[in-house]
């Protein structure tokens, strides 16, 4: 077993205390993650619970209740991250409770859901949890029977004597655990040992979802609560000035109709950068205010420029040649080398701003009253949230609570908390609990796109085809995507990456795999055609530069593992089986590291009434040890029908400074239709903890789709979407 030390810091520590039930608690610090409201239909439920945050609860039948401090986005984390614990406690599946906590920093840590960071921040704290309360209860049981802990064993909550015939239930001597000094340092299992992990159990809420029980924001409702709507400014430079409020206020169904204003001092980063000040329209049905919303005359004045998609293409093509370079990384001597190659291809990628477009609208409830508030609703950031709102509201932050929903999508949408504070801002108004509520165009219009991208990118070969330079120069309205230390930096002798900003006031934040969506896409389409004008099959070219990078690496910063990278590529060579030509069937492949985990797909094509379809996927995946394998081949497969829709059909165009594209019916999503048949995923077993899985799916996606799209069509694709306003995987 491995041996970890219980004690962290002041935040991070362990207690316990008596349960009024005669149960045990176990408190300790999460470093990130989620948990779930797993339902025990087998063990009887204690005659009393503590509704305390961040403890695991241990009644005296048995039962097992651990708070989730993180927000569910649909990533089955409520299933995963108690199997952690579980697995390290040794408790029966079944005895496992698991409810949503409320925002709490006194007790949790990293308390947000983004950047893939869930199970792999919380792993030592959820398994060193599990592994002291199994020791305290264990401690416990020896001291009962007068004999040494080694001489007992337990399994599923129940502890043995290895040489005697009595045994004694969790719950049983849960109470006498109270007294027990928790220990300095506790012992893991191996993962060999595991039992619970790396097993598939279903999702604790699925039943919940598929029956349409109240688990979302958009269901949440309280007794005399309103709603509220906003109309922000129609266009990105534009303020606003003042509205016919009393002509809406007259309206029938609503009841006040106010400006408000979400300014705050030292703003975060999650706080709105574009529309501070919204027209606010409160009433008694969302019906009724969409109504009055169509009926609102508002002055705007334009405070910025209006820019337009055109601008946008010559400011990132203008940066390209002459913008600042923020970031670069040289290796060798580029310029020279690419004099001297026999061959050198270059080619120039884009992609468009994009919106996240969750399914669950934007939404949140809040009730402010003098001296406190409560917030309800789906929110990735629950801390920005409340600090922000102590600030508009000027209240204390532990006068402020926060409960979280599950949530209906997030892809990085929800980890920027203007809504939170809009809603909070009416209530204040009005002196009473709202429901904030966004239409589709609300969201579309509002901001937080994916940002616009532009990278170029060079390669040489010499006569014998082997590539001695490689460059690449990005910028992006307002970040550019490129990853100076990422592959192949490290396997090319003169490289060259550098990173140019741009400026826009277009609104941005961060979209599933920031930077990595887009730049993966385009460093996989160029890699591929490199290895054509070299004669050579994409996956022996790719692993040729991985045995440079793990031979005779070049230079000290480079990110990711060459080894562990070929690995993958090697595995869905061998699953796919690369090489085997079929009639009619056209293949591409791509492979890519982000959030700490590697990811290889290969994408097989076939044409059936005239137009490309995506038959079926080959995913090989090394992200360290796998918690829930059926909760990672979803997160996976979602990846890469996300990466196909979008690569294919999704962008956002502006004019005047509005953005063309409002809702569905011009803003084009993958239907069921255009979904790959078979996605088949699998995993590199693994010792190593986990890494990231909700996002690392989707980047490699839209270069094999690239890939294998040129296969068909014989043409190259540089700018997304791939097509536009007709179905091309249908």
């Amino acid at each position: 077993m491995t041996k970890i030390k219980t004690q962290y810091n002041r935040r991070s520590f362990l207690k316990i205390s008596a349960a009024a039930g005669g149960g045990m608690l176990i408190g300790f610090s999460w470093l990130t993650g989620c948990v779930s409201e797993s339902n025990s239909e087998t063990i009887a439920v204690p005659n009393e619970w503590f509704d305390i945050n961040g403890y695991i609860k241990i009644g005296d039948t048995g039962l097992v209740t651990i708070y989730s401090p993180n927000p569910e986005i649909g990533k089955n984390v409520k299933t995963s991250m108690p199997m952690i614990v579980a697995e390290e406690l040794d408790v029966d599946w079944k005895q496992v409770v698991v409810e949503q906590a409320p925002l709490n920093t006194g007790f949790y840590q990293n308390q947000f859901a983004g950047g893939s960071l869930s199970i792999r921040l919380s792993w030592n704290a959820l398994r060193m949890a599990g592994a002291t309360g199994r020791r305290m209860l264990l401690e416990a049981a020896a001291k009962e029977w007068s004999v040494n802990v080694s001489d007992l064993t337990v399994n599923k909550g129940i502890i043995k004597e290895s040489n005697g015939d009595r045994s004694i239930s969790y719950g049983e001597i849960a109470s006498k655990a109270v007294g027990i000094v928790i220990p300095e340092e506790v012992e893991l299992k191996e993962p060999k040992d595991f039992k619970l992990i790396s097993t598939s159990v279903k999702n604790v809420d699925g039943k919940k979802i598929v029956t349409g029980k109240p688990l979302f924001g958009l269901d949440f409702t309280r007794e005399g609560m309103q709603f509220a709507m906003i109309q922000h400014p129609p266009a990105f430079g534009m303020k606003l000035k003042d509205f016919n409020e009393e002509e809406i206020k007259g309206m029938s169904g609503v009841t006040d109709a106010f400006i408000i204003d979400i300014s705050i001092p030292e703003s975060g980063m999650f706080d709105e950068k574009g529309f501070l000040q919204l027209i606010a329209i409160v009433g008694e049905s969302t019906w009724q205010l969409m109504k009055a919303k169509k009926s609102i005359k508002a002055n705007w004045e334009v405070v910025s420029e209006l820019e337009d998609s055109k601008l946008h293409i010559n400011s990132m093509e203008d940066a390209l040649v002459s913008g600042k370079v923020t970031q670069s990384r040289t290796d060798g001597d580029v310029d020279t080398a690419f004099m001297n190659a026999a061959k050198v291809i270059e080619r120039t990628y884009t992609a468009p701003f994009i919106a996240h477009n969750t399914m669950e609208p934007m939404n949140f409830f809040a009730n402010v009253t003098e001296n406190a508030a409560e917030l309800i609703g789906p929110t990735q950031t629950p801390d920005a949230l409340e600090k922000s709102v102590a600030k508009l509201i000027n209240i204390p932050p532990e006068n402020i609570t926060v409960n979280m929903t599950r949530i209906g999508g997030g892809f990085g949408r929800r980890l920027y908390v203007h809504f939170g504070l809009e809603a909070a801002a009416i209530s204040k108004k009005i002196g009473g609990p709202v429901k904030l509520i966004y239409t589709r165009e609300d969201d579309m219009s509002q901001g937080t796109y994916r940002p616009a991208y532009q990278s170029r990118y060079k390669a040489g070969l010499d006569e014998n085809n082997n590539l001695i330079a490689f460059s690449v120069r990005g910028t992006g309205l307002p970040e550019s995507p490129v990853f100076p230390n990422r592959f192949p930096a490290g396997a090319v002798e003169n490289y060259s990456a550098e990173k140019i900003g741009g400026k826009t006031n277009i609104t941005t934040g961060a979209w599933r795999a920031p930077s990595s969506n887009f730049t993966a896409g385009a460093e996989q389409s160029f890699l591929d055609e490199v290895a054509e004008l070299a004669g050579k099959d994409p996956i022996d070219f790719r692993l040729e530069l991985f045995d440079c990078a793990t031979n005779n690496p070049i230079g000290e910063k480079n990110d990711y593992e060459a080894e562990r990278y070929a690995g993958v590529l090697k595995l869905v060579k061998e699953k796919s089986n690369w090489g085997e030509s079929t009639p009619g069937v056209y293949r591409g492949v791509a492979a890519y590291f982000c959030h700490s985990t590697y990811v290889a797909e290969v994408f097989d094509m076939v044409v059936e009434d005239g137009q490309p379809k995506v038959k079926k996927v080959w995913c090989a995946v090394d992200c360290g040890i796998v918690v829930n394998p059926d909760a990672a081949k979803n997160m996976i497969q979602g990846g890469v029908i996300d990466g196909v829709g979008h690569a294919m059909y999704s962008q956002l165009t502006f004019e005047n400074g509005a953005a063309n594209e409002m809702n569905f019916d011009s803003y084009q999503l993958i239907r069921h239709a255009q979904v790959p048949q078979d996605i088949e995923v699998f995993f590199v077993k693994s010792e190593i903890a986990p890494t990231g899985l909700g996002e690392p799916g989707l980047p490699p996606a839209i270069g094999a789709l690239a890939n294998a799209l040129y296969k068909v069509t014989g043409t190259r694709y540089y700018k997304q979407p791939f097509v536009s306003k007709q179905p091309v995987v249908s």
